[in-house]
């Protein structure tokens, strides 16, 4: 197994030039950013800004709280300014996320995320070969553009775009119109094999694609250490993190996959009453070691390439913050010569 490791850029707004700039040092291709407390795309200016060659991107950005216009323009430039290393990878997030968080419009996610795609890469046509803007959907329609808001083509082109799913319809919708698809964290090897990678697979043939090229980045949560102390920290990080996953009435179905479907809605219930550590005591061990793999780096380094040789890509392994980040360096630096 020898796939790229990536890494993530995370923490203060105020930290992000050094942090970017210690990925790079450390030997990662590429580092992701992800849309919570801070705006995604300033935290990509600051990396790319501070970095040479590390690969920049978005792990994910919400496509819905923004129009194809907007994150076209935002993606367009920011690949300029890194020279070609920024990827830009999209979610849907869940509705009320978008219309009580962002007040925007929801609807029929797969649909509205297939045409945001199409639009934004007729834009990107019409600013790269100054073809006639004339993009007429659903959901959007982009039918403007004047030469004083045409920014210049430039030699790095559009950036990839990845989209990140759980279902079928967003998996599917990846696979017909995105570059790359991102697996969600709350992803276990058996759904990737089993029901990611064969959906991909379809969508792609369905448009006259293969799967060459492709890129699938799998999830890659790691509870490991030099000692069983960071061990268990690590568990209980990840254990909080799953169920607030598992809270969530999308992604219902992997846990159905693994006859756990049961636990979605009770999970749901204690999230609306704010009982966060509560929700975590009922993440089993046997869940957790499905959803992450467990042990000193060694042990994990050998159940990395058993649960995702050959179907990922690129694995970007996440502790939720590390008490000994030389046990993950060991563990990406044994993946990345293998």
């Amino acid at each position: 197994m020898r796939v790229q490791i990536d890494s993530v850029i995370a923490g203060s707004i105020d930290t992000v030039r050094e942090a970017a700039q210690q990925v790079e040092a450390a030997g990662y291709a590429r580092a992701w950013t992800a849309e919570l407390a801070h705006d995604p795309f300033l935290v990509c200016l600051q990396a790319a800004e501070a970095t040479t060659t590390l690969q920049i991107g978005t792990a994910i950005t919400v496509a819905f709280a923004r129009t194809p216009m907007t994150l076209a323009g935002t993606a367009y430039d920011l690949a300029r300014y890194s020279k070609g290393r920024f990827v830009l990878g999209l979610g849907s997030q869940i509705k009320p996320h978008i219309e009580r968080r962002f007040s925007m419009p929801w609807s029929h996610p797969a649909a509205r995320m297939k045409e945001f795609i199409e639009a934004m890469r007729a834009i990107w046509d019409c600013w790269e070969n100054n073809s006639p803007l004339d993009f007429r959907g659903e959901f959007y329609t982009h039918t403007l553009m004047t030469p004083m808001f045409m920014p210049p083509s430039h030699e790095w082109g559009p950036p990839p775009v990845y989209l990140a799913g759980v279902g079928p319809g967003m998996t599917k919708v990846a696979g017909e119109v995105a570059d790359g698809f991102l697996c969600h964290g709350f992803t276990t090897p058996r759904y990737v094999r089993e029901v990611t990678i064969p959906a991909l697979e379809a969508a792609r043939a369905s448009v006259g694609k293969t799967m060459d090229g492709f890129a699938v980045c799998g999830p890659g949560f790691v509870a490991t250490g030099t000692n069983p102390e960071q061990i268990e920290q690590a568990k209980a990080r990840i254990r909080k993190q799953l169920a607030f996953y598992a809270s969530t009435p999308a992604y219902q179905r992997v846990l159905d996959l693994h006859g756990w479907g049961d636990l979605q809605p009770e999970l749901q219930v204690m999230s609306r009453q704010g009982k966060w550590d509560e929700m975590a005591e009922l993440i089993t061990d046997d869940m957790l070691n499905e959803f992450a793999v467990v042990g000193e780096p060694d042990h994990v380094v050998a159940e990395v390439k058993a649960r995702y040789g050959g179907i990922v890509t690129s694995i970007g392994l996440s502790t939720l913050g590390s008490a000994d980040p030389a046990a993950l360096t060991a563990i990406r630096d044994q993946l990345a010569t293998d």
